[in-house]
């Protein structure tokens, strides 16, 4: 089973920036397609962005296009989402994952287990 632990996450300003960072441990790291998952108070958990095993493809939702990166580091096993252009409507707690195939349309429930998370906060 996998382990995931994320961190970076904070207490920023509208317009200020933050990089996650998760680390994962207990698969291959670089058979898998990681994504990274957001979730704020009363909401459901939903897709922000992924990568291919390879690192080649990308997808964001669209709220976030242009302002968050994500990256892989095979070599580190660790996945990493650069935030910039913050807002207030991207406070949540933010989680990584795995999954085999890539797909903007997977739901929480297609995963089997999920880290603590970190929390983002951004104020106005």
């Amino acid at each position: 089973q996998v382990q995931l632990v994320e961190s970076g996450g904070g207490l920023v300003q509208a317009g200020g920036s933050l990089r996650l960072s998760c680390a994962a441990s207990g698969r291959t790291f670089s058979d898998y397609a990681m994504y990274w998952f957001r979730q704020a108070p009363g909401k459901e958990r939903e897709f922000v962005a992924a990568i291919s095993r390879s690192g080649r493809t990308t997808i964001y939702i669209v709220s976030v296009k242009g302002r968050f990166t994500i990256s892989r580091d095979d070599a580190k096993n660790r996945v990493y989402l650069q935030m910039n252009s913050l807002k207030p409507e991207d406070t949540a707690v933010y989680y990584c994952n795995t999954h085999q195939l890539l797909d903007s349309g997977f739901k929480s429930a297609d995963f089997d287990s999920w880290g603590q998370g970190t929390q983002v906060t951004v104020s106005s």
